[in-house]
């Protein structure tokens, strides 16, 4: 068993709990990935936009975006009865990103959301991600009317590592989104399990 732990009589299993976080730019669908696979009502801290943060908050290509996050989403998914994940959805504006270094506390791994009409908006979250060394999947979310590109041509345009795994998605979809979080736990197992190999060599 990798997740979990049963009791002798193999009729009890300890769920284990990991904390992803869901991040990415201004209206790229962070919270309505959340709300998509998350089995309890999410948590959501969400504000209308107003007239002063228009100066900020750039909403080309997003211009029926009503509310912003302001400090976190957070759902809940029990993908099997041995492993529950933890979501946190950080808050896409630049004036916000103070929140991201206690969120990011204790995370397995991380969802970059990208939006291939504003792909420079993740720039960052790769980066801060990178820099720190959590594992990370970038998942092209295909907005109606947007140009379908090739993962390999994201890769490339975000110059990411060539273990990096980039997926697409529908993050209004809850399979599609499920399918998301699977590929983070799986290629942070793998993370870990190579630098695990490397420690003990």
């Amino acid at each position: 068993m990798v997740f979990g732990r049963s009791d002798r009589r193999g009729s009890f299993v300890e769920p284990v709990a990991l904390k992803l976080l869901v991040a990415g730019g201004f209206g790229v669908g962070k919270t309505t990935l959340v709300g998509a696979v998350s089995e309890i009502r999410p948590l959501r801290t969400e504000e209308t936009l107003s007239e002063a943060g228009r100066p900020v908050d750039d909403i080309d290509g997003v211009e029926a975006k009503t509310t912003t996050t302001v400090a976190m989403d957070f759902g809940r998914i029990t993908l099997r009865e041995d492993l529950v994940l933890y979501l946190f959805g950080t808050p896409g504006q630049d004036r916000f990103w103070f929140l991201w270094d206690e969120l990011a506390q204790g995370a397995l791994g991380a969802v970059v959301l990208a939006d291939t009409r504003r792909l420079e908006d993740c720039f960052a979250a790769v980066d801060y991600f990178e820099r720190r060394g959590i594992p990370f999947t970038v998942a092209v979310n295909c907005f109606e009317g947007a140009d379908r590109h090739p993962t390999d041509t994201v890769r490339d345009a975000l110059d990411l590592d060539p273990h990096v795994p980039v997926v697409l998605c529908d993050a209004r979809d809850r399979e599609s989104a499920k399918e998301v979080l699977i590929t983070v736990v799986e290629n942070a197992a793998k993370v870990a399990a190579e630098h695990s190999r490397v420690a003990t060599t």
